[in-house]
């Protein structure tokens, strides 16, 4: 399956003859622009020439994408220990920013809640204070408590300064609230692109293991071929009918979609002699 450096050999001819042909084609659409090739009326056939150097173009890009597929493939498959060893490194790197992400988010959240819950209990405590103070004083008025009155008029002038403090106490809760809150969305954030960069390398694992099981497979599968061949060629030896084999079709993995039939039994089948057959 190999043959890096032949593919590396055709890309390289083929960017030769695109320069070349670029270099033509340039030519060309100067020349279709010049006076000389008006005056001539020679216009069509110099777009003509366009033409098929830009349809040689197209043809030879094409080629070279499939090429560069097919390296891209061969050199991972054939750097597959060292590519999946960095994979794995990776996605331990990624797991544990993930983890210590989700520490510091369980770490705000908590804050955040705490902060909320003490904001709410402090208004809620200093409105109550002020309440009942204003009670307390209407209720000395009703009665006519003097002394009760001046109690609770200080009570309530101390719970109204008590709740104007809280109030502006609420007031800056409220800022770190919201700070917390947009600290929290970016911790957000990082989780998800740590998780997302995790599933990404995770899908280059994943993709590599495939094809180097499709080169395991269509190795196992030449093996097989090879024994049945062999169990062909012995077979037409003692003078019995393979017809067992007759449906033999595995499948081809990897760049190529094809696949080996009984006639390639019969191909290996007639290279082994005698002595290849009892030497197995």
């Amino acid at each position: 399956m190999n043959g890096i450096q032949q593919l590396k050999d055709t890309r390289a001819t083929l960017v030769i003859q695109m320069e070349a042909i670029k270099a033509e084609l340039a030519h060309f659409e100067a020349a279709l622009q010049s006076e000389e090739t008006i005056n001539q009326g020679r216009e069509s056939d110099v777009r003509h020439e366009i033409s098929s150097r830009t349809i040689k173009i197209d043809s030879i890009d094409l080629q070279l994408f499939q090429l560069d597929q097919k390296l891209a493939r061969r050199e991972a498959i054939a750097n597959r220990e060292s590519l999946m060893a960095t994979h794995f490194e990776d996605m331990v790197n990624w797991k544990a920013d993930e983890q210590e992400l989700n520490a510091k988010r369980e770490s705000l959240s908590t804050r955040l809640e705490d902060i909320r819950k003490q904001a709410e209990a402090e208004m809620v405590n200093a409105r109550q204070a002020e309440t009942q103070a204003a009670t307390a004083y209407a209720q000395a008025v009703a009665w006519g408590d003097v002394e009760g009155e001046k109690t609770a008029s200080n009570d309530a002038q101390k719970a109204a300064k008590n709740l104007a403090a809280t109030t502006e106490q609420h007031r800056r809760q409220q800022l770190i609230i919201t700070a917390l809150e947009q600290e929290l969305a970016i911790v957000d954030q990082h989780i998800t692109e740590a998780q997302e960069e995790h599933q990404k390398i995770e899908k280059k694992a994943l993709r590599l293991a495939h094809d180097a099981l499709e080169e395991k497979w269509n190795e196992a599968a030449q093996a097989l071929l090879d024994v049945g061949g062999k169990l062909y060629a012995a077979a037409g030896l003692i003078g019995r009918d393979p017809t067992s084999l007759l449906k033999l079709e595995i499948p081809e993995q990897g760049e190529n979609f094809g696949s080996w039939k009984w006639q390639d039994l019969t191909e290996r089948g007639n290279q082994y002699r005698l002595q290849d057959l009892l030497s197995m």
